[in-house]
């Protein structure tokens, strides 16, 4: 497999995850069909978008519409069959789903920095976690509910952490790109899995308020 044939698939793995994830986010704001894939596609796409706007070429989506396709119909998809998704046990597997795709979307987009020798070694790690978390954020503040960065979930942390491996990974073995490629979003992945499972969080900042007079 080459690392063009590589990257792409994760892509179209991560986009089909995170326009899932997306409609269960929103699932209980009474949104109608339309808004669902406005939003699925939105959370789907958003974050490559912002990363391939900073890196100034075109958003990666306009030469290849497969991706909002996928976004559309993974939209449709979790719509229909929402009364499913929501049932516990498959919506803990959701979660699931939705740290994979951070995973893929992270590394994707950390690999897709580093191939454009952009900023080498801090901007592919922070343009893999804008991929990763800007198109939920962006959901988020559409749909009116408290983003990611507002809570205690180990969410951007794994993907940082995934990212900055990659690119340490990548200065001793560029010959082996992909096998870092698919290493890192492994380890990636099964570090949101572990905060899921056993429900680890950031500590939170804790304000104290002192009283006057």
């Amino acid at each position: 497999m080459t690392m063009t044939s590589a990257t792409y698939w994760l892509a179209i793995i991560a986009t089909m995850a995170f326009a899932v994830t997306a409609v269960l986010a929103i699932a209980d704001r009474g949104v109608d069909i339309f808004g669902v894939m406005v939003l699925g596609v939105m959370t789907a796409v958003g974050g490559g978008t912002v990363r391939d706007l900073i890196l100034n070429v075109q958003p990666f989506w306009v030469a290849d519409l497969v991706f909002i396709r996928v976004a559309i119909a993974a939209s449709l998809v979790a719509f229909v069959a929402r009364s499913l998704f929501t049932q516990p046990q498959v919506f803990t597997l959701m979660l699931y789903l939705d740290g994979l795709g951070a995973a893929l979307f992270g590394i994707q987009g950390a690999m897709k920095t580093y191939e454009m020798n952009f900023g080498w070694p801090l901007a592919p790690v922070i343009l893999g976690i804008i991929t990763a978390i800007g198109g939920g954020i962006l959901r988020d503040v559409i749909a009116g509910r408290k983003n990611l960065l507002m809570t205690t979930e180990l969410y951007a942390i794994p993907v940082a952490l995934g990212c900055l491996l990659l690119m340490v990974g990548l200065h001793f073995y560029p010959q082996e790109a992909v096998e870092m490629l698919i290493a890192c979003t492994v380890i990636t992945f099964l570090m949101r899995a572990a905060a899921i499972h056993w429900d680890l969080k950031v500590p939170a900042f804790l304000v104290t308020h002192s009283k006057t007079g």
